[in-house]
C-alpha cells in the first residue's frame, strides 16, 4: 500500500537526517491521516491517497508560480524539490496518446454525440486512467473528441 511506503520512506528520512525529505512526508503523512479520518477509514486505499498527493503537487504549483512572481526564487526551488519528490509517489503517467486511445474507446462505447455527452465520458475516462493522468488533460481531450476538434 502507498500509505505504509510514505510511512516507511519517512522513518528512513528521519534516521538520514534528511530534512527536506522529512518535512514532506510529515506533512502529506498529516494529511494522509486528517483524509482517512473524514471518511471514517483507518488507512487509505492507494487511489484515495494518490488523491491526496495530487492535491499537494497542486499546492505547490501553485507556489511556484507565486513565489516565481513575487520574485523569491529561492522559495520556489525549494517548492520545485518538494513537488518533484511527490511525484515519486505517483504511478507512471499516461502518454496524451494513451488517453486520446482511450477517450476514443469510450466515446465509441457509450455512443457519445456531443459536448451534452461530456459528464458521461469523463466519468468512465476518469475511472480507466484512475490517477495515471493529469486531469486537465484528460478534460482538454474528451472536449476535443466530442465537438469534433
Amino acid at each position: 500500500m502507498l500509505e505504509e511506503r510514505i510511512m516507511s520512506d519517512y522513518k528512513e528520512a528521519m534516521k538520514a537526517k534528511d530534512s527536506l525529505k522529512t518535512s514532506v512526508l510529515n506533512f502529506l503523512r498529516a494529511e494522509l491521516i486528517n483524509v482517512a479520518i473524514a471518511k471514517n477509514k483507518k488507512i487509505l486505499d492507494d487511489g484515495e491517497a494518490i488523491t491526496v498527493i495530487r492535491k499537494q503537487i497542486k499546492a505547490r504549483q501553485d507556489s511556484i508560480e507565486a513565489f516565481t512572481k513575487g520574485g523569491r526564487q529561492d522559495l520556489a526551488d525549494k517548492e520545485v524539490k518538494e513537488m518533484e519528490l511527490l511525484k515519486t509517489y505517483l504511478p507512471e503517467e499516461l502518454s496524451s496518446e494513451a488517453i486520446k486511445k482511450i477517450v476514443d474507446e469510450i466515446v465509441a462505447g457509450t455512443g457519445a454525440q456531443g459536448i451534452k455527452d461530456m459528464g458521461r465520458v469523463m466519468k468512465e475516462v476518469n475511472a480507466k486512467v484512475a490517477g495515471r493522468a493529469d486531469g486537465k488533460l484528460v478534460s482538454d481531450l474528451v472536449k476535443a473528441k466530442l465537438t469534433g476538434g
